[in-house]
């Protein structure tokens, strides 16, 4: 939810801020109340989904709902910066979930946050860039370490969800920006 808000306020003050808001209610706001409702009611297991199985459905609805906010956007004519921002999300979810829905735990975390790093460098001006572009990585490492540690995830599933996220954005930015 983080993400578009950030990348509003950073490229479009306020009424970034206001574009943002659309993109992180539909990207962020609803699948996380769909998966705590998930939890809830005992669809899913906990708040990670760590059991595979469960996983496909859910990411069938968050794509449905990136899809509509991307729509959403575009219809409303949003900045392209924005439109990139939600587009990116489309892009990471079209790696990530044929890999997971294939029966490998890439990690999600990872490719979010990586994803995010590439996002922020992109719009930040000048000499910015390095200095979240290194820092992120550092956060992104210690994420990686944190889901391997917990055993959700081998270090493998952790890199590879990283080099997926800001590859899916990387592409993204340069076709779209």
């Amino acid at each position: 939810m983080g993400l578009p808000l950030l990348v509003g306020a950073i490229t479009g003050g306020l009424v970034g801020l206001g574009w943002a808001v659309i993109a992180a209610v539909l990207c962020g706001g609803v699948p996380a109340a769909v998966i705590a409702l998930g939890v809830r009611s005992g669809r899913f297991g906990n708040h990670h989904i760590t059991d595979r199985s469960q996983r496909p459905k859910l990411i069938a609805v968050i794509v449905a709902l990136v899809v509509v906010a991307l729509a959403l956007l575009v219809v409303l004519g949003a900045p392209q910066v924005m439109v990139a921002c939600v587009a990116i999300m489309l892009a990471t979810l079209a790696v990530l979930g044929p890999v997971t829905v294939a029966g490998w735990k890439i990690s999600f975390h990872t490719a979010v946050a990586a994803g995010s790093v590439v996002m922020v460098a992109w719009v930040l001006p000048g000499g910015w860039m390095w200095v979240v572009g290194l820092l992120g990585a550092v956060v992104v490492g210690l994420i990686g370490w944190s889901r391997a540690v917990l055993g959700d995830h081998t270090p493998a599933q952790t890199l590879a969800g990283a080099v997926a996220g800001a590859a899916a954005t990387l592409a993204t930015l340069t076709v779209l920006l």
